[in-house]
Order: C-alpha cells, then structure tokens, then sequence
C-alpha cells in the first residue's frame, strides 16, 4: 500500500517530520501526530451531512484540526514549527479531505502559506504575529485573487484590485470573487496592482475585521457547499507598509528556491484524492451490505461489483503515486517542472472524478439517495474539475512545451 493509502485506513504511524530545532509545543503551537490522522478524519466525516446541508462556515471542525496541530504542521522549525515535508502535508490534506473536503480546502489554504514561508518568507515581525496568533486558536489565511471581469487570475492581466501608497502604507480597493474561508479567515492575502508609474503587483496582507472590507454571501454552488467561498470587496482598506508579500513587476521570475505554483496546486489535489477514496468506502460498504434475495450473496461477491472496484483502485492508486511522486520529488531537492505537475493535475483530476462516477454507476440510483454519501462525494468531486487552473488553460501549455522539445530548431 502506498503511504497516502494507509492514512486514508487510518493505520499512519509516528509525527511529522523536522525536529531538531524547538518542538512545536515550546512555541505554544499545538504538536501534530500523523499516527492519529485517522481520528480528525472520522470527527470531521461524521459532521460533514450537517455543514453540507447547512452551507455553515465550519467554525468547529476547523477547530479540531487546529487542536491537532495540523493547520500548523508546515511551520519551519526555526520558528517552533514541526517542520512538516511537503508528504506529510499531503498526507494531512488526504485525510482531511476525506473526512470533509470543505474543512481540507480552507485549512489547505493556511496549511500551505507556512510550508512554502522558508522558500518565500512574509515581513518577519508580521509572521510572528501570525504565529502567536497561530498558538491560540485557529487563524486562517488565504489568497485573494480571482476577480469578476477577469475570472482566474491564470488567465488575467493585471489585477483590476489596486494598491495606493499611503503616509503610512497601503489602501487597496477592489473586488474579489472565490475567496475560501471568507468569513473565517484572520488574513486576506489581496493579490493587488500598485498606482505606481510601472506597476508592480503582489500579496498585500490584510488582516481580517480591518474597516473597509465587505463580505458578500454569494457562494451557492452543487459541492463543497461549506467552503464560504464568498466574493470580498475591499473598499480604501488601509494597511501597513510592511504587509506586502512578494511585491515585483509583472511577469518577473519567481526568487531563487520558489518553487511553481503548479506544484503545490498538485499537491493541494490531495483533498480531491480524500474525497475519492470516501466515496470508495460507501461503495465498498454497500456492496458488502446488500444482499439481493435473488442472489444469496453480497453484491461483493459479483463479478461487476469486483470489476468495478478493481477500475476504482487502479485510477485512485495511480493518483496517489502521481502526487506523492511530486511530494517526494520536493521533499528530496529535486527539481519539479512546472509544466509536469500540471500534467499530473490533470491527470489526477480525471482519475479521481471517473473513479466516483464509476462508483455512482455500480450504486444506480441507491447512489443519488441524499441519505447515501456517496450522493454528497459525487457532489464534491464535481470541484476538482472546475478548480483553477482547468484543463482548458493547463493543456495547451504541455503541448506547447512539448511541441516547443522537438521542434526544428530546439
């Protein structure tokens, strides 16, 4: 079995990784165990039917997994952190999709700001306020990128959202839309344009309850329905100079040792992966509990049953081996392509939706019932596909990255 395999059977072992310097506990953060994975992803699942049928922001689920140690387990050691790899976050965004892929989306979204700081870090003192506040109770950070007129920002120039300097800093203006955690989060992450002569554009952080920021209830889709993935609109919002993260002119190159954004897109795919591996559970349950009277045997004991469930692990096995190859890769040194771990999201993405809708088709219509989960995983899996960047715009910068190997002059 592969490692992502057993945490999703809860059988993990040990803590993660990177303790040499002062253990999270000494730093007030809470100390995550990976061998107990297994316990958040049950609690969550069993409160998932409830925030799904709700749309609630999930307020205590992501406090259990705060209380576990898991929205902090990437912090770098030399700031108290765990110092968790890029495996063992993967390894916890499986397990938290699995158990609700709501709570694994927004938690993803703090998780990975503090596995990527050593390779892109934040102001110092502002990070460690992030970080005491971090030790208390569950503080939530998340990009705020795409907008109304243009969509994804993959696909956009410049943002419309603009950054105005200030006697004392910053005030940005303008309107967000998909901005997960919304009503939760202690950091928006504004991804704004300056007013300056040559534009730069960045992250400007600001923090949450700051006046001027406006939330907008507009999120109501078919899945993922507790994400709070609201539009935020962010009217002379002032902050200070310092609260600005990678602030370059467009189109710049990524400082030395940044990895792609594609990568941790990858591996943020993790939770999709979750999703997938619950809908297998109800359809492996349903199979062994159903016992037509015509047939004398559970449906487990078919030839379409076992068909069907080979074709379910051979696709969801591969996509592990895709991301925790990439995780891996990262966790060595090696260095990840860009343009590969996009291939191996779409990849992912088509495995983990045909491996649910595979399973919808053994079920029939017992797998629509609303009182089935495997109804509420099809719902949630229909994100994968949709979540940015999509096929549309990944495919044909692989073709033309391979057409570009092979061509005449190369």
């Amino acid at each position: 079995m592969s490692p992502a395999t057993d945490v999703a059977t809860g059988s993990v072992s040990g803590s993660v990784t990177g303790s040499a310097s002062p253990p999270a506990a000494e730093s007030g953060l809470p100390r995550p165990d990976l061998g107990r994975l297994h316990e958040v992803t049950a609690a969550l699942a069993a409160r998932a039917p409830e925030y799904d049928r709700t749309g609630a922001f999930p307020h205590e689920s992501l406090q259990l997994v705060h209380d576990a140690g898991l929205l902090t387990a990437g912090v770098d050691p030399r700031y108290g952190g765990p110092g968790g790899s890029f495996t063992d976050i993967t390894r916890i965004l499986l397990a938290l999709g699995r158990g609700d892929p709501s709570v694994a989306l927004i938690a993803g979204m703090t998780i990975v700001p503090h596995l990527l700081h050593p390779r892109s870090p934040w102001p110092e003192e502002l990070y460690r306020r992030v970080l005491a506040e971090s030790a208390l109770r569950p503080t939530l950070l998340n990009h705020a990128r795409a907008e109304p007129e243009m969509g994804s920002s993959t696909r956009g120039p410049l943002p419309a959202t603009t950054a105005r300097r200030t006697a004392d800093g910053w005030s940005l203006t303008g309107h967000k839309r998909y901005v997960t955690g919304s009503e939760g989060l202690s950091y928006f992450l504004v991804w704004a344009a300056t007013d300056e002569p040559e534009p730069r554009v960045g992250n400007f952080i600001v923090p949450a309850g700051t006046p001027g920021i406006e939330i907008l209830p507009t999120w109501h889709q078919l899945g993922m329905r507790a994400t709070g993935s609201n539009e935020v609109v962010f009217t002379d919002v002032e902050i200070p100079a310092d609260h600005v993260h990678e602030l370059a002119p467009p189109g710049a190159a990524p400082a030395p040792g940044v990895l792609p954004g594609s990568v941790t897109l990858l591996l943020s795919s993790a939770l999709y992966l979750g999703v997938a591996r619950a809908a297998q559970s109800a359809v492996h349950t349903y199979a062994h509990e159903r016992v037509p009277a015509a047939l004398g045997h559970s449906l487990a004991g078919t030839g379409r049953y076992k068909r069907g469930a080979g074709e379910i692990e051979t696709l969801l096995s591969s996509a592990e081996q895709l991301i925790f190859g990439v995780a891996g890769q990262v966790d060595r040194g090696e260095p990840v392509r860009g343009v590969d771990a996009l291939a191996s999201k779409v990849i992912v993405v088509r495995h983990v939706t045909s491996a649910v809708e595979t399973g919808l088709r053994l079920l029939g219509n017992p797998g629509l019932a609303r009182e089935n989960p495997l109804e509420r995983h099809f719902r949630d899996i229909q994100s994968a596909g949709v979540h940015a960047p999509g096929e549309d715009a990944v495919l044909p910068l692989v073709g033309a990255t391979a057409l570009a190997a092979e061509a005449p002059d190369a």
